[in-house]
Protein backbone atom coordinates (compact mmCIF):
# COMPACT_ATOMS: atom_id res chain seq x y z
CA UNK A 1 0.00 0.00 0.00
CA UNK A 2 1.12 3.30 -0.84
CA UNK A 3 2.03 5.86 1.65
CA UNK A 4 -0.15 8.74 1.77
CA UNK A 5 1.65 12.28 0.91
CA UNK A 6 2.55 14.18 3.96
CA UNK A 7 1.06 17.56 1.95
CA UNK A 8 -2.69 15.65 1.28
CA UNK A 9 -2.50 14.53 4.95
CA UNK A 10 -2.02 18.08 6.00
CA UNK A 11 -4.40 19.63 3.70
CA UNK A 12 -7.12 16.97 5.03
CA UNK A 13 -6.27 18.29 8.31
CA UNK A 14 -6.54 21.79 7.62
CA UNK A 15 -10.03 21.47 5.72
CA UNK A 16 -11.37 19.68 9.09
CA UNK A 17 -9.83 22.99 11.22
CA UNK A 18 -11.72 25.15 8.88
CA UNK A 19 -15.05 22.72 9.91
CA UNK A 20 -14.07 23.03 13.95
CA UNK A 21 -15.12 26.41 14.79
CA UNK A 22 -12.01 26.52 16.36
CA UNK A 23 -9.53 29.61 15.10
CA UNK A 24 -6.25 28.48 16.21
CA UNK A 25 -6.75 25.00 14.55
CA UNK A 26 -6.48 26.63 11.11
CA UNK A 27 -3.69 28.29 11.86
CA UNK A 28 -1.87 25.83 13.80
CA UNK A 29 -0.98 24.76 9.97
CA UNK A 30 0.95 27.45 9.46
CA UNK A 31 4.78 28.31 9.95
CA UNK A 32 4.68 31.03 13.12
CA UNK A 33 5.50 33.70 10.49
CA UNK A 34 3.23 32.06 7.67
CA UNK A 35 1.06 34.79 6.12
CA UNK A 36 -2.70 34.06 4.49
CA UNK A 37 -3.69 36.72 1.82
CA UNK A 38 -7.58 36.03 0.77
CA UNK A 39 -8.59 37.98 -2.87
CA UNK A 40 -4.99 40.40 -3.01
CA UNK A 41 -6.23 42.15 0.14
CA UNK A 42 -3.68 43.25 3.33
CA UNK A 43 -1.71 39.63 4.46
CA UNK A 44 -2.47 38.38 7.62
CA UNK A 45 0.85 37.40 9.34
CA UNK A 46 1.62 35.29 12.23
CA UNK A 47 -0.77 32.99 13.29
CA UNK A 48 -2.58 34.84 15.84
CA UNK A 49 -3.81 36.85 12.63
CA UNK A 50 -4.66 34.12 10.81
CA UNK A 51 -7.10 33.01 13.77
CA UNK A 52 -8.64 36.16 13.17
CA UNK A 53 -8.69 35.76 9.47
CA UNK A 54 -10.72 32.30 9.85
CA UNK A 55 -12.71 33.78 12.59
CA UNK A 56 -14.44 35.90 10.74
CA UNK A 57 -15.50 33.78 8.44
CA UNK A 58 -16.67 31.26 11.54
CA UNK A 59 -18.70 34.32 13.21
CA UNK A 60 -20.55 34.89 10.37
CA UNK A 61 -21.47 31.26 9.00
CA UNK A 62 -21.56 29.37 12.19
CA UNK A 63 -22.18 26.23 10.57
CA UNK A 64 -19.10 26.55 7.95
CA UNK A 65 -18.18 23.20 6.53
CA UNK A 66 -15.33 23.27 4.05
CA UNK A 67 -14.94 20.18 1.83
CA UNK A 68 -11.64 20.00 -0.03
CA UNK A 69 -12.03 19.00 -4.02
CA UNK A 70 -8.37 18.49 -4.33
CA UNK A 71 -4.94 19.31 -3.87
CA UNK A 72 -1.94 19.20 -6.04
CA UNK A 73 1.45 19.27 -5.03
CA UNK A 74 3.93 20.75 -6.83
CA UNK A 75 7.49 20.64 -4.97
CA UNK A 76 7.49 22.48 -2.05
CA UNK A 77 4.11 24.47 -3.38
CA UNK A 78 0.47 23.26 -3.32
CA UNK A 79 -2.85 23.89 -4.65
CA UNK A 80 -5.53 23.40 -2.74
CA UNK A 81 -9.36 23.68 -3.98
CA UNK A 82 -11.90 23.65 -1.75
CA UNK A 83 -15.92 24.62 -1.70
CA UNK A 84 -17.28 26.57 1.65
CA UNK A 85 -20.54 25.89 2.47
CA UNK A 86 -22.94 27.51 5.70
CA UNK A 87 -25.59 29.34 6.73
CA UNK A 88 -24.94 33.81 7.22
CA UNK A 89 -26.27 33.37 10.81
CA UNK A 90 -24.19 35.63 12.65
CA UNK A 91 -24.44 38.14 14.66
CA UNK A 92 -26.34 40.85 12.45
CA UNK A 93 -26.35 37.77 9.98
CA UNK A 94 -28.69 36.98 6.80
CA UNK A 95 -29.59 33.72 7.39
CA UNK A 96 -29.03 33.13 3.50
CA UNK A 97 -27.04 30.29 2.56
CA UNK A 98 -23.68 30.46 1.17
CA UNK A 99 -21.76 28.22 -1.16
CA UNK A 100 -18.60 29.33 -2.85
CA UNK A 101 -15.63 27.38 -4.14
CA UNK A 102 -12.03 28.56 -4.31
CA UNK A 103 -8.40 27.72 -3.77
CA UNK A 104 -5.40 28.75 -2.71
CA UNK A 105 -1.93 28.61 -3.46
CA UNK A 106 0.68 27.45 -1.01
CA UNK A 107 4.44 27.96 -0.36
CA UNK A 108 5.12 25.16 2.24
CA UNK A 109 8.01 24.57 4.65
CA UNK A 110 10.48 21.22 4.74
CA UNK A 111 7.95 20.51 8.00
CA UNK A 112 4.53 21.18 5.42
CA UNK A 113 3.29 24.04 7.79
CA UNK A 114 2.03 26.96 5.01
CA UNK A 115 4.58 29.52 4.75
CA UNK A 116 2.49 31.80 2.83
CA UNK A 117 -0.92 30.98 1.32
CA UNK A 118 -2.45 33.27 -1.53
CA UNK A 119 -6.16 32.60 -1.57
CA UNK A 120 -8.65 33.32 -4.10
CA UNK A 121 -12.48 33.30 -4.51
CA UNK A 122 -15.40 35.62 -6.21
CA UNK A 123 -16.02 37.51 -3.58
CA UNK A 124 -18.74 39.65 -5.32
CA UNK A 125 -20.57 36.61 -5.60
CA UNK A 126 -20.17 35.35 -2.46
CA UNK A 127 -21.32 38.92 -0.97
CA UNK A 128 -24.43 38.56 -3.01
CA UNK A 129 -25.12 34.93 -1.85
CA UNK A 130 -24.64 36.45 1.82
CA UNK A 131 -27.60 39.20 0.85
CA UNK A 132 -29.56 37.02 -1.14
CA UNK A 133 -28.92 33.13 -0.75
CA UNK A 134 -26.89 30.73 -2.44
CA UNK A 135 -29.90 29.62 -4.61
CA UNK A 136 -31.03 32.61 -5.32
CA UNK A 137 -30.10 33.31 -9.28
CA UNK A 138 -32.51 33.66 -11.67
Amino acid sequence: MAEKDPVVTMAAAYTAAWCSQDPASVAAHYTEDGSLTINDGAPAVGRAAIAESASAFMTSLPDIVVAMDSVQVEGRSAFYHWTLTGTNTGPGGSGKAVRISGHEEWTLSPAHLIQCSLGHYDAVEYDRQIREGADSRP
